[in-house]
């Protein structure tokens, strides 16, 4: 009798498989260059709601790639310190995000960012999946 609970190996795409809307992703991507993004402050509320001060939240939009192609990794607070240029990342369980029209790359709590091995590919930096503009078309039955 076969059991249930039997660890799917995980299925590795590449960044030029990417599409709008989708998520479930595993990828081992280098990252390029990561930004900070200023985050405006958070309005105070009043001290019977909220005794404890809230921890500043750190994003930076990083350009990561692979061998296919390129895209923004919106990288959030603990992700910042691992996403650092010139690192190779396994991105486990991630989702595409749409940001102004256009695709972006994230890791919520139900995945994982992991450093890797230094990957032996080059990053085709002219295929940028966030720089193709998405429209939402609304479609009629």
């Amino acid at each position: 009798m076969a059991t249930t609970a039997e660890k799917r190996k995980p299925v590795f795409i590449k960044v030029e498989e990417l599409k709008p809307g989708t998520n479930g992703h595993n990828l081992t991507v280098k990252v390029l260059e990561s930004k900070p993004v200023p985050v405006p402050k958070p309005r105070r509320a009043p001290m019977s709601l909220s005794q404890r001060p809230q921890r500043p939240s750190r994003i930076n939009e990083c350009l990561v790639g692979d061998e296919t192609g390129c895209i923004v990794f919106t990288a959030r607070n603990e992700q910042v310190d691992i996403m650092q240029p010139g690192a190779t990342v396994i991105l486990r369980n991630a989702k595409i995000d749409m940001f102004k029209g256009s695709m972006r790359l994230a890791v919520d709590k139900w995945g994982r960012v992991e450093v890797a091995e230094p990957a032996n590919f080059a990053v085709r930096e002219n295929n940028n999946l966030s720089l193709v503009e998405y429209e939402l078309v609304t479609v009629q039955a």
